[in-house]
């Protein structure tokens, strides 16, 4: 494929060009874990893994969720987030300070972070109206999991899987 540049002179182009060898399918697995393992055992046998893909099929998103969300719990996560920030501002200021005055700075920050941390989360809680009164984790899974390789490859990758 080749296009031109707008605002650019007439010798300008680009070409996109993708390039995809062909493969084969050496093994399909239920989980990551064991796509990862035979190409682990491949890697460790010296097989050349970068000719080697492994291909999620199937992919959907799974959202898990981990307990109610309560404006408590939110003020909480808020004021842990918080503190942590403040935290690294107290030791970005003791950085330039003198003494014991940094360990000041530290927990001054620590407190103040925590505290507009509760309260931002508290409101952002709120500000929902009990419309997501509930915590999750999304990640992503596959039905099955596909070790492919290079069809130039095929014959020698056939071993680890027999």
């Amino acid at each position: 494929m080749e296009r031109r540049l707008r605002g650019y002179p007439e010798d300008v182009d680009i070409k996109h060009e993708v390039t995809q060898t062909e493969s084969s399918l050496l093994a399909s697995f239920p989980d990551y874990l064991d796509a990862q393992r035979l190409v682990d055992r491949m890697s460790d046998d010296g097989f050349p893994v970068e000719s080697v893909r492994i291909i999620g099929d199937g992919i959907r998103t799974v959202e898990q969720v981990t307990g109610r969300m309560t404006r408590v719990r939110a003020a909480a996560a808020g004021a842990v987030g918080g503190a942590w920030f403040g935290v690294f501002i107290g030791l970005l200021f003791g950085l330039f300070t003198a003494g014991q005055t940094w360990a000041w700075f530290v927990f001054i920050s620590l407190v103040v972070g925590a505290f507009w941390g509760a309260v931002f989360g508290f409101v952002a809680h709120w500000s929902t109206r009990g419309r997501r009164d509930f915590a999750s984790t999304m990640t992503l899974q596959a039905r099955r999991y596909e070790v492919h390789v290079d069809t130039e490859r095929a014959a020698e990758a056939a071993k680890y899987v027999l």
